[in-house]
Protein backbone atom coordinates (compact mmCIF):
# COMPACT_ATOMS: atom_id res chain seq x y z
CA UNK A 1 0.00 0.00 0.00
CA UNK A 2 2.84 2.60 -1.36
CA UNK A 3 4.38 3.84 2.07
CA UNK A 4 1.64 4.30 4.52
CA UNK A 5 0.77 1.48 7.24
CA UNK A 6 -2.09 3.85 8.09
CA UNK A 7 -5.76 3.01 9.18
CA UNK A 8 -6.75 1.59 5.91
CA UNK A 9 -4.55 -1.09 5.82
CA UNK A 10 -6.39 -1.65 9.60
CA UNK A 11 -9.31 -1.78 8.05
CA UNK A 12 -8.85 -3.62 4.97
CA UNK A 13 -7.34 -6.47 6.76
CA UNK A 14 -9.88 -6.79 9.27
CA UNK A 15 -11.89 -7.35 6.76
CA UNK A 16 -10.48 -9.84 4.66
CA UNK A 17 -8.18 -11.63 7.54
CA UNK A 18 -8.23 -13.91 10.35
CA UNK A 19 -11.64 -16.06 11.53
CA UNK A 20 -11.02 -13.94 14.74
CA UNK A 21 -11.30 -10.81 13.54
CA UNK A 22 -15.15 -11.46 12.37
CA UNK A 23 -14.91 -11.40 8.77
CA UNK A 24 -18.49 -10.29 7.34
CA UNK A 25 -20.44 -13.19 8.01
CA UNK A 26 -23.89 -14.28 9.13
CA UNK A 27 -24.82 -16.26 12.63
CA UNK A 28 -27.74 -17.47 11.24
CA UNK A 29 -26.26 -18.50 7.38
CA UNK A 30 -28.80 -21.06 6.66
CA UNK A 31 -31.67 -18.72 7.18
CA UNK A 32 -30.83 -17.39 3.78
CA UNK A 33 -30.13 -20.65 2.30
CA UNK A 34 -28.69 -19.31 -1.23
CA UNK A 35 -25.91 -17.59 0.64
CA UNK A 36 -24.18 -20.66 1.07
CA UNK A 37 -24.94 -22.77 -1.54
CA UNK A 38 -26.77 -21.71 -5.05
CA UNK A 39 -28.42 -25.71 -4.77
CA UNK A 40 -30.65 -24.90 -1.80
CA UNK A 41 -32.46 -22.08 -4.54
CA UNK A 42 -36.06 -23.24 -4.27
CA UNK A 43 -35.57 -26.15 -1.81
CA UNK A 44 -38.61 -25.47 0.42
CA UNK A 45 -42.43 -26.64 0.12
CA UNK A 46 -43.98 -23.23 -1.05
CA UNK A 47 -45.20 -21.67 -4.40
CA UNK A 48 -42.08 -19.12 -3.40
CA UNK A 49 -39.66 -18.12 -0.64
CA UNK A 50 -39.08 -13.70 0.00
CA UNK A 51 -36.20 -13.63 2.58
CA UNK A 52 -34.73 -10.33 4.72
CA UNK A 53 -31.99 -10.52 7.27
CA UNK A 54 -30.06 -7.63 9.06
CA UNK A 55 -27.13 -8.17 11.53
CA UNK A 56 -25.07 -5.54 13.16
CA UNK A 57 -22.01 -6.30 15.54
CA UNK A 58 -19.17 -4.32 17.11
CA UNK A 59 -21.04 -1.47 18.27
CA UNK A 60 -18.91 -1.81 20.99
CA UNK A 61 -15.89 -0.74 19.39
CA UNK A 62 -16.91 1.59 16.42
CA UNK A 63 -18.48 4.51 16.03
CA UNK A 64 -20.26 3.06 13.16
CA UNK A 65 -20.59 -0.47 13.85
CA UNK A 66 -20.16 -3.59 11.16
CA UNK A 67 -23.50 -4.19 9.34
CA UNK A 68 -25.02 -6.48 6.39
CA UNK A 69 -28.68 -6.46 5.08
CA UNK A 70 -29.73 -9.37 2.77
CA UNK A 71 -32.38 -10.05 0.74
CA UNK A 72 -33.55 -12.76 -1.18
CA UNK A 73 -36.04 -14.06 -3.25
CA UNK A 74 -36.27 -17.42 -5.30
CA UNK A 75 -39.09 -20.68 -6.46
CA UNK A 76 -39.29 -23.67 -7.77
CA UNK A 77 -40.19 -24.14 -11.20
CA UNK A 78 -40.91 -27.99 -12.41
CA UNK A 79 -37.82 -29.73 -11.95
CA UNK A 80 -35.98 -26.14 -11.58
CA UNK A 81 -35.49 -23.07 -9.53
CA UNK A 82 -34.85 -19.46 -9.71
CA UNK A 83 -34.16 -17.08 -7.48
CA UNK A 84 -31.70 -13.35 -6.88
CA UNK A 85 -29.96 -12.36 -3.82
CA UNK A 86 -28.74 -9.02 -2.64
CA UNK A 87 -26.40 -8.53 -0.09
CA UNK A 88 -24.89 -5.17 1.59
CA UNK A 89 -21.90 -4.80 4.04
CA UNK A 90 -20.76 -1.99 5.67
CA UNK A 91 -18.15 -1.39 8.15
CA UNK A 92 -15.87 1.48 9.98
CA UNK A 93 -15.47 5.03 9.73
CA UNK A 94 -14.42 4.87 5.95
CA UNK A 95 -17.54 3.84 4.77
CA UNK A 96 -15.92 0.66 3.51
CA UNK A 97 -19.07 -0.90 1.55
CA UNK A 98 -19.08 -4.39 -0.06
CA UNK A 99 -22.53 -5.04 -2.32
CA UNK A 100 -23.38 -8.37 -4.15
CA UNK A 101 -26.03 -8.76 -6.91
CA UNK A 102 -26.68 -12.72 -7.27
CA UNK A 103 -28.93 -14.74 -9.92
CA UNK A 104 -29.27 -18.65 -9.37
CA UNK A 105 -30.31 -20.82 -11.17
CA UNK A 106 -30.61 -24.58 -10.30
CA UNK A 107 -31.68 -28.06 -11.55
CA UNK A 108 -33.24 -30.80 -9.03
CA UNK A 109 -33.88 -34.35 -9.50
CA UNK A 110 -34.31 -37.62 -7.68
CA UNK A 111 -32.38 -40.85 -7.88
CA UNK A 112 -35.72 -43.23 -6.66
CA UNK A 113 -39.05 -43.12 -7.80
CA UNK A 114 -40.93 -42.41 -4.07
CA UNK A 115 -38.50 -39.29 -4.25
CA UNK A 116 -36.84 -39.62 -1.20
CA UNK A 117 -33.09 -39.45 -2.16
CA UNK A 118 -32.54 -35.59 -3.73
CA UNK A 119 -30.13 -33.95 -5.38
CA UNK A 120 -29.57 -30.48 -6.89
CA UNK A 121 -26.89 -28.72 -9.11
CA UNK A 122 -26.58 -24.93 -9.56
CA UNK A 123 -24.69 -22.21 -10.61
CA UNK A 124 -24.78 -18.39 -8.98
CA UNK A 125 -23.75 -15.10 -11.39
CA UNK A 126 -23.68 -11.57 -10.70
CA UNK A 127 -21.28 -8.85 -9.70
CA UNK A 128 -19.50 -7.37 -6.44
CA UNK A 129 -19.13 -3.71 -5.84
CA UNK A 130 -16.51 -2.69 -3.59
CA UNK A 131 -16.53 0.96 -2.58
CA UNK A 132 -14.50 3.19 0.02
CA UNK A 133 -14.39 6.95 0.96
CA UNK A 134 -10.65 8.29 1.13
CA UNK A 135 -11.22 11.81 2.80
CA UNK A 136 -13.01 9.70 5.88
CA UNK A 137 -9.75 8.04 6.46
CA UNK A 138 -6.16 8.72 8.18
CA UNK A 139 -2.94 7.69 6.80
CA UNK A 140 0.41 7.49 8.41
CA UNK A 141 1.89 10.57 6.36
CA UNK A 142 -1.43 12.67 8.19
CA UNK A 143 0.17 12.54 11.56
CA UNK A 144 1.21 15.57 13.29
CA UNK A 145 3.38 14.69 16.69
CA UNK A 146 2.53 18.22 17.88
CA UNK A 147 0.50 18.58 20.73
CA UNK A 148 1.08 15.31 21.76
CA UNK A 149 0.48 14.18 18.40
CA UNK A 150 -3.20 14.00 16.55
CA UNK A 151 -4.53 13.15 12.61
CA UNK A 152 -5.01 16.02 10.86
CA UNK A 153 -6.71 15.21 7.00
CA UNK A 154 -5.60 18.79 5.62
CA UNK A 155 -2.06 16.84 5.12
CA UNK A 156 -1.77 15.39 1.91
CA UNK A 157 -2.08 11.70 2.15
CA UNK A 158 0.63 10.52 -0.06
CA UNK A 159 -1.78 7.50 -1.11
CA UNK A 160 -2.85 6.71 -5.13
CA UNK A 161 -6.00 4.72 -4.81
CA UNK A 162 -6.74 3.91 -8.52
CA UNK A 163 -10.37 3.48 -7.92
CA UNK A 164 -12.77 4.73 -4.42
CA UNK A 165 -15.33 2.36 -6.59
CA UNK A 166 -15.46 -0.98 -8.52
CA UNK A 167 -17.39 -3.45 -9.81
CA UNK A 168 -15.77 -7.20 -10.44
CA UNK A 169 -17.89 -10.28 -11.83
CA UNK A 170 -18.70 -13.81 -9.54
CA UNK A 171 -19.20 -16.89 -10.48
CA UNK A 172 -20.36 -19.71 -7.80
CA UNK A 173 -21.55 -22.89 -8.10
CA UNK A 174 -22.78 -25.45 -5.62
CA UNK A 175 -24.42 -29.19 -4.92
CA UNK A 176 -26.38 -30.76 -2.71
CA UNK A 177 -27.97 -33.77 -1.42
CA UNK A 178 -30.97 -34.45 1.12
CA UNK A 179 -32.65 -37.63 2.30
CA UNK A 180 -36.96 -36.29 2.19
CA UNK A 181 -39.10 -39.19 3.32
CA UNK A 182 -41.47 -37.58 6.20
CA UNK A 183 -41.67 -40.64 8.28
CA UNK A 184 -38.29 -41.49 8.77
CA UNK A 185 -36.82 -40.97 11.81
CA UNK A 186 -33.65 -39.49 10.75
CA UNK A 187 -33.60 -37.14 7.60
CA UNK A 188 -29.80 -36.07 6.69
CA UNK A 189 -28.41 -33.73 4.38
CA UNK A 190 -25.14 -32.15 2.71
CA UNK A 191 -24.31 -30.00 0.61
CA UNK A 192 -20.66 -28.17 -1.24
CA UNK A 193 -20.50 -24.76 -3.09
CA UNK A 194 -16.83 -23.02 -4.66
CA UNK A 195 -17.19 -19.10 -4.32
CA UNK A 196 -15.27 -16.99 -6.67
CA UNK A 197 -15.01 -19.53 -9.08
CA UNK A 198 -13.66 -16.96 -12.04
CA UNK A 199 -10.97 -15.60 -9.64
CA UNK A 200 -12.24 -12.03 -9.80
CA UNK A 201 -9.45 -9.41 -9.56
CA UNK A 202 -10.05 -6.42 -6.73
CA UNK A 203 -8.25 -3.59 -5.43
CA UNK A 204 -8.43 -0.03 -4.59
CA UNK A 205 -4.76 0.21 -6.23
CA UNK A 206 -3.47 -0.38 -9.23
CA UNK A 207 -2.64 -3.96 -8.32
CA UNK A 208 -3.76 -7.39 -9.65
CA UNK A 209 -5.35 -8.80 -6.29
CA UNK A 210 -6.66 -11.82 -7.19
CA UNK A 211 -9.96 -12.87 -4.97
CA UNK A 212 -9.21 -16.53 -3.89
CA UNK A 213 -12.19 -19.17 -3.92
CA UNK A 214 -13.94 -19.94 -1.15
CA UNK A 215 -15.10 -23.51 -0.28
CA UNK A 216 -17.70 -24.27 1.96
CA UNK A 217 -19.21 -27.17 3.20
CA UNK A 218 -22.10 -27.83 5.11
CA UNK A 219 -24.56 -30.94 6.72
CA UNK A 220 -26.72 -31.89 9.40
CA UNK A 221 -29.21 -34.45 10.81
CA UNK A 222 -32.65 -33.85 11.77
CA UNK A 223 -34.17 -36.23 14.24
CA UNK A 224 -37.80 -36.92 14.28
CA UNK A 225 -38.08 -37.80 18.69
CA UNK A 226 -41.88 -37.65 17.76
CA UNK A 227 -44.64 -35.54 16.42
CA UNK A 228 -43.82 -32.48 18.88
CA UNK A 229 -40.21 -32.88 18.67
CA UNK A 230 -37.63 -32.80 16.31
CA UNK A 231 -33.85 -32.26 16.81
CA UNK A 232 -31.12 -30.51 14.20
CA UNK A 233 -27.77 -30.89 14.13
CA UNK A 234 -25.66 -29.00 11.31
CA UNK A 235 -22.88 -28.02 10.96
CA UNK A 236 -21.00 -24.99 7.89
CA UNK A 237 -17.55 -24.81 7.25
CA UNK A 238 -16.11 -22.19 5.36
CA UNK A 239 -12.73 -21.89 4.18
CA UNK A 240 -10.36 -19.24 1.88
CA UNK A 241 -6.46 -19.73 1.87
CA UNK A 242 -5.60 -20.35 4.81
CA UNK A 243 -8.61 -19.05 6.85
CA UNK A 244 -10.96 -21.47 8.09
CA UNK A 245 -14.18 -20.81 9.77
CA UNK A 246 -16.45 -23.50 11.26
CA UNK A 247 -20.22 -23.03 12.89
CA UNK A 248 -21.81 -25.94 14.39
CA UNK A 249 -25.64 -25.72 15.65
CA UNK A 250 -27.92 -27.77 17.90
CA UNK A 251 -31.61 -26.73 17.72
CA UNK A 252 -34.81 -28.28 19.19
CA UNK A 253 -38.10 -28.12 17.74
CA UNK A 254 -41.42 -28.08 19.22
CA UNK A 255 -44.87 -27.88 17.59
CA UNK A 256 -47.95 -26.83 18.81
CA UNK A 257 -50.65 -28.26 16.99
CA UNK A 258 -53.40 -25.80 17.82
CA UNK A 259 -52.97 -23.08 16.12
CA UNK A 260 -49.74 -24.98 13.81
CA UNK A 261 -47.28 -23.25 15.89
CA UNK A 262 -43.54 -24.21 15.73
CA UNK A 263 -41.15 -23.10 18.35
CA UNK A 264 -37.13 -23.71 18.57
CA UNK A 265 -34.21 -22.58 20.33
CA UNK A 266 -30.65 -23.39 20.80
CA UNK A 267 -26.61 -22.90 20.95
CA UNK A 268 -24.18 -22.40 18.25
CA UNK A 269 -20.50 -22.63 18.44
CA UNK A 270 -18.11 -20.49 15.93
CA UNK A 271 -14.65 -21.56 16.12
CA UNK A 272 -11.95 -19.30 18.17
CA UNK A 273 -14.76 -16.49 17.79
CA UNK A 274 -18.26 -16.58 19.58
CA UNK A 275 -20.89 -18.89 21.47
CA UNK A 276 -24.13 -18.24 19.92
CA UNK A 277 -27.91 -18.25 21.07
CA UNK A 278 -30.94 -18.41 19.01
CA UNK A 279 -34.41 -18.28 19.21
CA UNK A 280 -37.59 -18.34 16.60
CA UNK A 281 -40.97 -19.25 15.58
CA UNK A 282 -42.57 -20.53 12.22
CA UNK A 283 -46.76 -19.96 11.89
CA UNK A 284 -48.53 -20.42 8.68
CA UNK A 285 -46.26 -19.18 5.38
CA UNK A 286 -44.05 -16.93 8.66
CA UNK A 287 -40.80 -17.95 10.08
CA UNK A 288 -38.93 -15.57 12.66
CA UNK A 289 -35.35 -15.80 13.84
CA UNK A 290 -33.15 -13.93 16.14
CA UNK A 291 -29.81 -14.70 17.35
CA UNK A 292 -27.00 -12.88 19.49
CA UNK A 293 -23.27 -13.68 19.11
CA UNK A 294 -21.40 -13.76 22.51
CA UNK A 295 -17.40 -12.97 21.66
CA UNK A 296 -15.43 -15.49 22.96
CA UNK A 297 -12.17 -14.69 20.71
CA UNK A 298 -9.13 -12.52 22.20
CA UNK A 299 -11.49 -9.02 21.79
CA UNK A 300 -13.57 -10.05 24.50
CA UNK A 301 -11.34 -8.05 26.92
CA UNK A 302 -12.40 -5.01 24.68
CA UNK A 303 -16.39 -6.16 23.96
CA UNK A 304 -16.79 -7.41 27.43
CA UNK A 305 -18.55 -10.19 25.29
CA UNK A 306 -20.64 -8.06 23.23
CA UNK A 307 -20.82 -9.43 19.61
CA UNK A 308 -23.87 -8.86 17.02
CA UNK A 309 -27.52 -8.49 17.03
CA UNK A 310 -29.25 -10.95 14.18
CA UNK A 311 -32.71 -11.20 12.74
CA UNK A 312 -34.09 -12.99 10.05
CA UNK A 313 -37.97 -13.12 8.82
CA UNK A 314 -39.05 -15.94 5.81
CA UNK A 315 -42.10 -15.96 4.18
CA UNK A 316 -43.34 -18.99 1.94
CA UNK A 317 -46.95 -19.42 0.94
CA UNK A 318 -47.98 -23.23 1.06
CA UNK A 319 -48.56 -24.74 -2.59
CA UNK A 320 -51.96 -26.60 -2.38
CA UNK A 321 -51.73 -29.64 -4.41
CA UNK A 322 -53.61 -33.07 -4.34
CA UNK A 323 -50.89 -34.63 -3.59
CA UNK A 324 -48.21 -33.47 -0.55
CA UNK A 325 -44.62 -33.19 -2.50
CA UNK A 326 -41.78 -34.13 -0.65
CA UNK A 327 -40.38 -32.63 2.46
CA UNK A 328 -36.69 -30.73 2.33
CA UNK A 329 -35.34 -30.43 6.11
CA UNK A 330 -34.43 -27.11 6.61
CA UNK A 331 -31.32 -26.46 7.37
Amino acid sequence: MKNSSGYILFILIALCGKTWAQDFHLSLPDAAPMYINPALTGQFDGKYRAHLQYRTQWNSLNIRPFTTALASFDMPVKSFAFGIQVMNNNAGTGYYNSLGILGSAAYRFSIDEPGFHNFAAAVQFGGLQKSVKEEELYFENQYNPLNGGYFDNNIPSAENLNAQNFWIPDVIVGFSYFYGKTAAKINPFIGYSVNHLNKPKESFYQTANTLPYRHIIHGGVKYNLNERFQFFGKGIMMKQVNNTQFNATLLAYYTIKDPGLILFAGPSFRNKDSFIFEIGGRFSAYQLRLSYDFNTSSLKTYTNGRGGFEIAFTYIPKLQKPNPIKSCPRL
